[in-house]
């Protein structure tokens, strides 16, 4: 072990030595390598940043060996130690002999910081944006003081990039808030004032609340601009919420989708639409562990293959749903209710015995992990927003089907006038029997969006079969417009309730609006025109 930690060591320092080339050619003096690796900790931070600072590769070069262990001092030479017995002088970079009895470094856990933050700001200067980019990130999370000053400044001076040079120019200020000069904590607060970064307003509420600051006109102008960040802030909140019920009613809208087709086209109140998403949504899982074992390598295609399998096996099992059961229903919604809710619970154990009760793990391909930083406290998931782009095209499409085909000519008959589209040809039992297998269909690519944000279990359809029904009965029974109308709202409405009461109680106060809506408007947010005539 202790030999190819050697081995290691000497590979990170010969490529830290050739990334530091382009650095201004310096030489590291011994009493300067002697300061960073003996003596106490400030003495010790502040002369590593002072050779990292004056672009210094040996001093580098002398960091990372310090992080690795492979440094030695005997008297008041400094030696690394390379992993095949030989060594060379911290100072100059020369082979050099080290002595048996030369001592080791040891380095706290603050040291250890101080040497990571040192290395991330000797990349600060890398010909290459992706290391400053990296460099950046690293150095922010660490403690900054004002020995670092030197060194952020040196690449300010020299940083190209807009994000960057502003993520250091924060740095700087950072720095400055904390100084013994006066005039320089009022001008870093006045330029903080412009941030609008959560760690930002921690740093001045730290410096409030801890006495960190005595000076009354500091303190009233870190007050006032900690004001103005976390209004930004808020903003940011806002920002978040309305995003999550936008997925949120996203997922209702594909949900909802199939039953507005379904409800409004054969009134039939079908409980089991939640169990055709999650065969959906399992079909999903199959398919991916069909990836995983026989194209690993195409792996992150798999949701595309998910797609039209999770509507084909959905789509399926819906067709035998309305040939076997439903067929002999219409007419008898109570019976009907009954029926399907029976089928859903057979659905349920029937999935349960095939995969098990325990929830399964569906894997996000990589091109939807991670997530895009709006602000510093907002972060869109790449796998939210894909679900709400997927809707958006899922509801494009149904919207085509129905207004610019023949079976969306023939659904829309169907719906308005059942004896009169008969009268004229229409077979109106193969309608019923598409339109049912098509809404069943749309709730698999339902499952398919909801195996993307969360674990797929036997109870997944039993979350979102109430809230599909109160998004259809709100937005009108058949009307699409009214679905993603009420979709949406509800989504959007039902988060921004969360973050005022909490999660059940928002659940109670939607279905309490809902129910006084409905009750001044039964006919929902686009009720449905022309005559029927069963009515």
């Amino acid at each position: 072990m202790r030999s190819f930690a050697l081995l290691r060591t000497t590979a990170l320092l010969t490529l830290l030595a050739l990334a530091t080339l382009a650095l201004p050619a310096r030489a590291l003096t011994p009493e300067q390598a002697l300061a960073i690796a003996s003596g106490d900790n400030d003495a010790r931070i502040a002369a590593l940043n002072t050779a990292i600072a004056s672009g210094d590769a040996r001093a580098a070069v002398l960091a990372q060996a310090l992080l690795d262990g492979a440094v030695k001092v005997r008297g008041d030479r400094v030696f690394i130690a390379g992993a095949d017995g030989k060594g060379s002088d911290a100072a100059s970079g020369a082979p050099a002999a080290v002595p048996d009895d030369a001592e080791d470094v040891s380095n706290n856990n603050r040291m250890r910081g101080a040497l990571e933050a040192a290395l991330a700001g000797a990349r600060l200067v890398s010909s290459d944006v992706a290391v400053r980019r990296t460099a950046v990130a690293e150095l922010a999370k660490s403690s900054l003081d004002e020995s670092q000053l030197a060194l952020v400044e040196k690449a300010l001076a020299a940083e190209t990039d807009p994000a960057l040079k502003g993520g250091l120019e924060r740095m700087r200020a950072t720095i400055l808030v904390a100084s013994s000069d006066r005039t320089k904590r009022l001008a870093a607060v006045a330029e903080l004032a412009n941030s609008s970064r959560s760690a930002v307003a921690s740093l001045m509420q730290e410096r409030l609340a801890d006495g960190g600051e005595s000076d009354a006109e500091v303190r009233a102008a870190l007050q006032q601009a900690l004001a103005a960040v976390r209004g930004r802030l808020v903003w940011g909140e806002r920002l978040a919420v309305v995003f999550t019920g936008i997925s949120l009613g996203s997922v209702l809208l594909l949900v909802a989708l199939g039953l507005a087709i379904t409800y409004g086209l054969m009134g039939v109140i079908n409980m089991a639409h939640g169990e055709l998403m999650m065969i959906g949504a399992y079909t999903t899982y199959v398919v991916q562990n069909v990836f995983r074992s026989v194209w690993p390598g195409a792996f992150d295609a798999y949701v595309i293959a998910a797609i039209p399998a999770a509507f084909l096996v959905s789509a399926g099992v819906g067709a035998l749903l309305e040939r076997g059961v439903i067929r002999f229903l219409y007419g008898r919604p109570l019976e009907t209710l009954l029926a399907t809710w029976g089928i859903s619970l057979v659905l349920q154990q029937a999935v349960r015995s095939i995969f098990g009760a325990q929830n399964v793990a569906v894997e996000n391909p990589s091109w939807l992990s991670g997530g895009v930083e709006v602000m510093s406290n907002v972060v869109l998931p790449f796998n939210r927003i894909a679900i709400i782009a997927f809707a958006a095209i899922v509801l494009g499409g149904v919207a085509f089907l129905i207004a610019r085909t023949r079976f969306g000519l023939f659904i829309r008959g169907v719906t308005q006038n059942r004896r009169m589209a008969s009268c004229v040809g229409v077979d109106t039992r193969r309608i019923d029997l598409l339109a049912f297998s098509f809404g069943a269909g749309i709730a698999g690519l339902g499952g398919v969006a909801l195996s993307q944000i969360g674990n797929v279990g036997p109870d997944l359809g039993q979350s979102y079969i109430v809230d599909s029904f109160l998004v259809v009965v709100v937005g009108g029974v058949g009307q699409l417009a009214g679905t993603v109308v009420a979709g949406l709202g509800l989504g959007v409405l039902n988060k921004l309730l969360e973050g005022v009461a909490g999660a059940v109680l928002a659940k109670i106060a939607v279905l309490g609006l809902i129910v006084v809506f409905i009750q001044k408007k039964p006919s929902g947010l686009f009720a449905l025109r022309g005559r029927s005539a069963e009515a």
